[in-house]
């Protein structure tokens, strides 16, 4: 492995495209404690909350919404792309950035141009299918793609050539003990260690298709002696718990350490995001996946080889009712043997090196420069 010394992260807009970048940012900072890392971004989206906390230097450029049909902003765009390659451009200068690593949202593309322009290498990482528009347009510019899945390659004739490496996750997902944690998280939420949980979460804003229909079914679940510890998240509306359970259903509005989740829980009922299908399969948690069903379905391409593989469960979202989860969730959460092998062939088809492994691309990609 060769030295990096400046290494320019470009990714922002939603945690898909965050997350990742900050696992990335921590293993480069792990290998070489001396690397200049500077991260991209723009003045709106998630990265503003995420990433200066985490303790890494974050520059605002200007990015646009790449128009999807010929319009007048089409027109606009050059001008404006130009503008904002420009202001990454003078960043790569000023840090003397070595290579460009983007994990996608707008603020990519102008990182991607600005990089190509200077003959610097460019890596792209990409957990959906089909790719993103912004690394679909960087992908004109590198052959060096990563991505998350073991899917995505078979099924994206742009990805055909890309190296799987897995999705970066934070360390304190990949290095848990989920036995070990479990009586701690227990304790933490409240939970008896003698009956199972079920642990629900809609991602980081939630779910209210997810968060209404497990609320609705709270009393069969409960009285079938199942647990329950729910995140509402963050941009959804409080719910009816009702108030007389014989056993706990814990709701909490926000989970910001996921790990004591995973490690009290037997089962998870949860979105398909990439994010949260890499850390359950990465962990071996068994889950009822129910895909966000708006854009352009990835979530549901994202679960279907964990489901296919033995690993999880897939419902629409339209079917996802009280009555299914009283006949579907509740006998599973019930059946131990039924989730230990679940969980092993969810284990089977995550990785916990993602981090690591994007790191060697990277690295490589430097090497041949």
């Amino acid at each position: 492995m060769g030295v990096l010394r400046s290494v320019v992260l470009a990714g922002g807009g939603t945690g898909g495209h965050i997350y990742p970048l900050l696992a990335f940012a921590d293993a480069l900072r792990r290998h070489f404690p001396e690397v200049r890392i500077t991260t991209l971004g723009s003045p709106k989206g998630m990265e503003n909350d995420l990433i200066p906390p985490a303790g890494y230097d974050l520059r605002v450029i200007p990015a646009f919404q790449l128009p999807r049909a010929i319009n007048l902003n089409l027109l606009r765009t050059p001008d404006r792309m130009y503008k904002s390659a420009a202001a990454a451009g003078k960043i790569l200068d000023e840090v003397k950035a070595d290579v460009v690593v983007g994990f996608g949202g707008y603020v990519s593309v102008p990182a991607y141009l600005a990089a190509w322009r200077r003959e610097l290498p460019i890596v792209i990482h990409e957990v959906n299918v089909p790719p993103g528009v912004a690394n679909r347009m960087g992908m004109r510019f590198t052959k060096n793609v990563a991505v998350g899945f073991p899917n995505q390659p078979k099924a994206v004739e742009s990805l055909r050539h890309a190296r799987v490496v897995g999705v970066p996750l934070r360390t304190a997902i990949t290095r848990m003990d989920r036995a070990g944690l479990r009586a701690q998280a227990l304790y933490h939420f409240g939970l008896r260690p003698d009956l199972p949980v079920l642990f629900v979460s809609g991602g980081s804003s939630g779910a209210r298709t997810i968060n209404l229909a497990v609320a609705a079914a709270a009393k069969k679940i409960a009285h079938a002696g199942i647990q329950v510890l729910h995140v509402q998240g963050g941009r959804n509306d409080p719910f009816e718990v009702p108030s007389d359970l014989p056993v706990p259903y814990v709701v909490v509005p926000y989970l910001s350490d996921m790990q004591l989740g995973y490690a009290a829980a037997d089962l998870m009922l949860c979105r398909g995001g990439a994010i949260t299908v890499a850390e359950t399969t990465a962990i071996g948690m068994p889950a009822v996946y129910v895909p966000y069903p708006h854009s352009n379905q990835e979530q549901k391409r994202n679960a279907l080889p964990v489901v296919e593989s033995g690993g999880g469960l897939l419902v629409d979202n339209a079917e996802l009712t009280p009555e299914w989860i009283e006949r579907t969730v509740i006998p599973l959460a019930r059946d131990p043997q039924r989730l230990a092998a679940m969980g092993r062939a969810a284990g089977s088809y995550g990785r916990r090196d993602g981090d690591e492994a994007l790191l060697d691309f990277v690295c490589e990609a430097v090497a041949r420069r």
